[in-house]
């Protein structure tokens, strides 16, 4: 009995021993083997300091994580946080909650805090299939907030939103699983529910203020810091050098499924974790599609091919857009239509500084390509422009490839996109010999005091410089795989 008695101890202490270990992270040189250029918990003990700034007096900002999405069955899309949570808390799991407050508070004990940060806490089964989790420990060092607590605790812990001015919100997020945990994204949402619509706070619907929430959030991301701006560099740097090989390996026989392949291998080569966007690959008539991300094409032949793909680096995207002539040359009709887009930028380049107009930009763009249309006889007058320039000249970028920020005066350090475009498809109202040519020229420009910098002046943008490069020859020219069993046997 005592040798059992000894065994069956020895064996729960050895088993308590075994969560422990699995509770905290694994020791090997995981951390060691990270990139090193991520944001740091200053930046985001910064963005904080400066939002809270901003806040009316009295007021409470609320911020959700995004839900978690099924790819199919019980397979989930590989996670992407809520760029609003992880700029202001550098939290990147899913099922938390971040509050921030204008003025100090007081917790039961009469501790003050102005911050909280609740969190899916640690599960080493979890964990085993689904990856590390932060933990209140590795949250705070993460965040610098220093009031974080498991998002089972959120429950019970006291809140009078009836005591605030401003319960400043963005809308709910839709469509939330509830899953097994019941203190997961679906029920933080319930539970702030409940604490919002106490009668008290009910008397007065006034306070709650959703604009306000876009409003104080695009003054601050609108405007990027040193740090942000170096892995915008980078991620513009990587999607150029993507775009530039691909120009130089490029083929009749190639599938836009292919060449998006490529762009996206070169930008894990360098360290970028995703893309911004679904990639944009289209080939002649593909290329009319503003938005086409199907790249089924299984031969672009000798069609101009457009291609708008950004990488994301750090969560941090670039955009840029080049389309180029799969043979190496423009034919004249291609040639003249290229040529109009690039004047649009150019024109629209030399309104840009510190203080200017987004609409002087557009205006600029938006005359050049009604000109030149004009003059080929596309259209008729230039009020027809809008049929093959449909879109708008730009936006910010960052954390979001369409980025927070306001669309009226440009401002030093604003990173935005000018990305002009003609689109003619087939049976439009023109000479025939226009149909299916689609051209987009997008760049990545940093506004500077008296002008900007072209970020993105890493790939070539005019049409000789274009054909140059793609007589050179890439380093992806060589790869080989050898053909499909399958397609061997004829299916």
């Amino acid at each position: 009995m005592f040798k059992f008695q000894k065994y069956f101890i020895g064996f729960a202490i050895a088993s308590l021993l075994f969560l422990n270990l699995m509770a905290q992270p694994a020791p090997d040189d995981t951390e060691d083997n990270l990139p090193k250029d991520y944001l740091t918990k200053d930046f985001h003990t910064g963005r904080r300091a400066a939002l809270r700034n901003s806040m009316p007096d009295n007021s409470v900002m609320v911020f959700f994580a995004f839900p978690t999405r099924t790819y199919s069955n019980d397979v989930e899309y590989l996670y992407h946080a809520n760029p609003d949570m992880y700029y202001f808390s550098g939290y990147k799991e899913p099922h938390s909650l971040l509050i921030i407050f204008k003025e100090d508070q007081k917790d039961s004990l009469g501790n003050a805090y102005n911050e909280l940060l609740f969190i899916q806490k640690r599960n080493a089964k979890a964990e085993q299939w689904t990856g590390r989790r932060l933990g209140i420990d590795g949250a705070k060092d993460r965040s610098g907030i220093k009031t974080v607590y498991n998002a089972s605790d959120f429950k019970s812990f006291a809140i009078d939103f009836s005591k605030y001015s401003k319960i400043i919100v963005d809308r709910f997020p839709e469509d939330v699983p509830d899953g097994f945990d019941n203190a997961d994204l679906f029920d933080l949402i319930k539970q702030l529910k409940e604490k919002m619509t106490q009668p008290e706070v009910m008397k007065d619907l006034t306070r709650f203020d959703k604009t306000l929430f876009t409003q104080l959030t695009a003054d601050l991301r609108e405007i990027k810091t040193p740090e942000e701006i170096d892995l915008l560099r980078k991620a513009v740097e990587i999607s150029c050098q993507g775009q530039n090989e691909v120009m130089k390996t490029v083929h009749p026989n190639m599938s836009e499924l292919e060449i998006q392949g490529l762009h996206e291998f070169v930008h894990k080569k360098q360290g970028a974790e995703s893309v911004g966007y679904g990639s944009i690959i289209g080939s002649g008539e593909n290329g009319c599609i503003l938005h086409y991300m199907e790249n089924t094409k299984t031969k672009v032949g000798n069609s101009m091919l457009l291609m708008d793909v950004g990488a994301e680096y750090h969560g941090y995207t670039a955009d840029v857009t080049r389309t180029v002539p799969v043979d190496g040359k423009f034919s004249e009709e291609e040639k003249s239509i290229y040529q109009i887009v690039y004047d649009a930028q150019e024109a629209a380049f030399k309104t840009l500084k510190n203080g200017s107009k987004w609409s002087d930009a557009s205006k600029a763009a938006k005359d050049v390509i009604a000109e030149g249309l004009l003059k080929l006889g596309i259209i008729k007058n230039k009020m027809e422009v809008g049929k093959y320039y449909p879109h708008g000249l730009g936006h910010h970028i960052g954390l979001d490839v369409h980025d927070r920020g306001n669309y009226s005066t440009l401002k030093k350090d604003m990173v935005i996109t000018i990305e002009p475009g003609i689109y003619i498809p087939q049976g439009s109202d023109c000479d025939k010999k226009w149909w299916s040519i689609a051209v987009r020229i997008e760049d990545d420009l940093l506004i500077t005091e008296n002008g900007y910098e072209l970020l993105s002046h890493f790939s070539p943008r005019k049409i000789e410089d274009i054909e140059k490069m793609i007589k050179e020859k890439s380093v992806l020219d060589n790869y080989k795989l050898p053909p499909l069993e399958s397609k061997k046997k004829g299916f």
